[in-house]
């Protein structure tokens, strides 16, 4: 059985983030927090071999992976498009209040991308990767909302919000599909075995 593994990690922290804004694809920059959140995942993602290395392009999850695969001493393969965050549209930079509330619909807000196509486009886009490096040990520096939803999907449970540079694990099966065996930091299944 041929399974490819992926670490699924959220950028480190943004001043947005610290003040509870909503990004989107927005492209905000890591804060000293969020990159020091980032070295600190290394810790963690040192205790497993990486085969390859891909991010968003928005400047928070590429910055998050140029500071871990520094730290690993692997190359960044590239930036995917398809794993940048779903946007929010008008919502983007709002917090919670009066003006959000007003644009809030079923599912999401006014003019922004749907949880559904956001979970399908990053979906797919695992699903090439795992095609792509089939086998091997990828690991994904994206966003939460992307990462909940696209694994939500592959998994078939809902799961709730991804904490910054923490490590999901993941492993891709072609027949069997998708197990999560970490989930922001916790195992939630006994290890997969390849």
């Amino acid at each position: 059985m041929t399974l490819t593994t992926f670490a699924l990690v959220r950028h480190g922290q943004t001043d947005w983030n610290a003040q509870r804004r909503l990004q989107g694809s927005t492209d905000i920059p890591l804060n000293d927090v969020g990159r020091g959140q980032a070295r600190d995942a290394v810790n963690v993602l040192s205790g497993y071999e990486w085969d390859a290395i891909v991010s968003s392009p928005l400047s928070r999850a590429a910055e998050t992976a140029d500071l871990i695969a520094a730290g690993l001493g692997v190359g960044v393969a590239r930036r995917v498009p398809e794993l940048a965050e779903r946007s929010f549209g008008p919502a983007e930079g709002l917090q919670d209040g009066p003006e959000l509330d007003a644009l809030r619909i079923p599912g999401g807000f006014r003019g922004a991308e749907s949880e559904d196509a956001a979970a399908s486009r990053g979906l797919a886009s695992l699903e090439a990767l795992a095609e792509e490096f089939r086998g091997r040990r990828v690991l994904v520096v994206a966003h939460g909302t992307l990462i909940r939803v696209s694994l939500s999907r592959a998994i078939g449970r809902t799961l709730q919000s991804i904490d910054n540079a923490v490590l999901n694990l993941a492993h891709h099966h072609a027949v069997e599909g998708w197990q999560l065996e970490y989930f922001n930091g916790q195992r939630v299944v006994a290890a997969v075995q390849s």
